[in-house]
């Protein structure tokens, strides 16, 4: 039975996720690695040995970063896999490397980085899917 949790950090932000065995992960879900979520882009599994159980070994790149990671537990561990929100937005403003943005849900208004690797042309006025993660956000 997966448990979902709220932590509140020092910053006040709330960060979210939930626990999952490692052998429920499966390759393009995500996974917390360092309190950073990251995207699994691999999952290779031994088998139990004689003196101890399968393990799993996991590679994964953070979502915010483009940091490749990886770790290695037992398959019956539990690890933390963030809540990931797809929303939409429009763009009020863009200024150099950041835009001012306002969702198209909570009408809420907020500032984002444009990240260096975002492909589609920006527009004022303009519909855009970001992602938002542990408190933060990325453009998709």
């Amino acid at each position: 039975m997966n448990k979902y949790l709220n932590i509140v950090s020092d910053c006040g932000t709330i960060k979210m996720w939930e626990q999952k065995e490692v052998r429920e992960l499966k390759v393009g879900r995500y996974l917390n690695i360092d309190d950073e979520p990251c995207k699994i882009i691999s999952i290779s599994t031994s088998k139990p040995g004689k003196h101890g159980s399968a393990k799993a070994s996991i590679e994964a790149v953070s979502i915010f970063s483009g940091a490749k990671k990886s770790i290695t537990s037992p398959v019956s561990s539990k690890v933390q896999v963030p809540m990931i929100d797809k929303r939409k937005g429009q763009i009020l403003s863009i200024r150099d490397d950041e835009i001012q943005m306002m969702d198209l849900e909570t009408f809420e208004t907020f500032s984002m980085a444009i990240n260096e690797d975002h492909e589609s042309n920006l527009v004022e006025g303009g519909e855009v899917m970001y992602l938002v993660a542990m408190g933060r956000q990325r453009l998709m």
